[in-house]
């Protein structure tokens, strides 16, 4: 199991649900299996760089929109 200090947060679900795509749309876009999306969405597997830079691109945002190394504060805080 990964230290806390090795996690990677992320927003994947979050933008998935925004955005109406399922884990295998997504997962598809990327060329990944679904179950990466989920493993990732979990914080179970932390991405590459390059799978990183590809989900931001594929959502349109700043990779730092989606992955973090601290928690992301809940919407309205």
């Amino acid at each position: 199991m990964a230290e806390q200090s090795d996690v990677v947060h992320n927003r994947i679900a979050m933008l998935r649900a925004e955005r109406g795509i399922s884990r295998r749309e997504l997962a598809e876009a990327l060329g990944v299996h679904y179950q990466t999306v989920g493993y990732l969405e979990r914080g179970e597997y932390s991405p590459s760089l390059y799978l990183a830079l590809r989900i931001a691109e594929y959502f349109g945002v700043a990779v730092e929109v989606v992955f973090s190394t601290a928690p992301f504060k809940r919407l309205g805080e």
